[in-house]
């Protein structure tokens, strides 16, 4: 109604539940014969499991999109030249990703804030790994960081924390739809398919943290997602 658009169609998604992302892609394509672009552009920073048993952070910004995007990725495929846009964020630099152990909540008084930061790098590489697997398709994708937005993102932050955070929020921290810009960007603008698979902020190409940059890192986190979501190779908890 706020849009004016009588095309806009809600369809809900919860990434906290890999039932709940299997039943809306299943709707989907029952339902929508054409899918251009997708952005993946949920997320989360709190502590708590999931009815799958993951850790809550990585699941919702990481494990939901990665298997969201595979089953809608033949869709995207027939539909080319479309684009899949992975809203990362600068916190990607402190993540620390060990393949065995994904899903885990990690240790520490800062677990929920590691679990985020892992999660963005899990982004990251994600889009690396994509855009490898679909070169010659003409589907690409892009990581982007949307800057710091005062959203409801943080609104699990602990009440010891909220006295000193808020105020940086209110002083630093962009509206969303300032925020939305490098998205949209990445969605939109013209010429940036030999760019698939890299990092956007500010609508313009940036060079990630290495750790983003490591193949090898990023062929392992695919081949565990797929596994721990259950594509190709049995699902699992993080305990299996």
């Amino acid at each position: 109604q706020e849009t004016g658009n009588p095309e806009v169609r809600f369809m809900q998604l919860d990434l906290a539940s890999l039932r709940s992302v299997r039943a809306f892609a299943s709707a989907f394509l029952r339902q929508e014969p054409h899918l251009h672009l997708l952005i993946n552009n949920a997320g989360v920073s709190a502590g708590g499991t999931t009815e799958d048993g993951f850790s809550l952070s990585f699941q919702v910004n990481h494990l939901g999109h990665f298997l969201l995007t595979q089953l809608l990725l033949e869709r995207l495929q027939s539909c080319a030249p479309s684009r899949v846009v992975i809203v990362a964020s600068r916190a990607h630099c402190a993540g620390r990703l060990h393949p065995d152990t994904l899903g885990h909540p990690p240790p520490g008084p800062l677990s929920a804030f590691q679990d985020y930061c892992d999660s963005k790098l899990a982004n990251m590489l994600h889009a690396r790994e994509l855009a490898t697997r679909l070169q010659g398709t003409q589907v690409t994708c892009y990581a982007v960081h949307p800057g710091f937005v005062n959203t409801d993102l943080f609104r699990h932050t602990p009440l010891w924390l909220k006295p000193l955070f808020l105020p940086l929020v209110w002083l630093f921290f962009r509206e969303a739809a300032e925020g939305a810009q490098t998205s949209l960007y990445c969605a939109t603008q013209e010429g940036l398919e030999r760019f698939s698979g890299r990092y956007f902020a500010d609508c313009r190409l940036q060079e990630p943290w290495p750790l983003a940059r490591d193949d090898r890192l990023a062929h392992a986190l695919w081949e565990a997602s797929e596994r721990l979501v259950g594509l190709g190779g049995g699902e699992g908890s993080p305990s299996t």
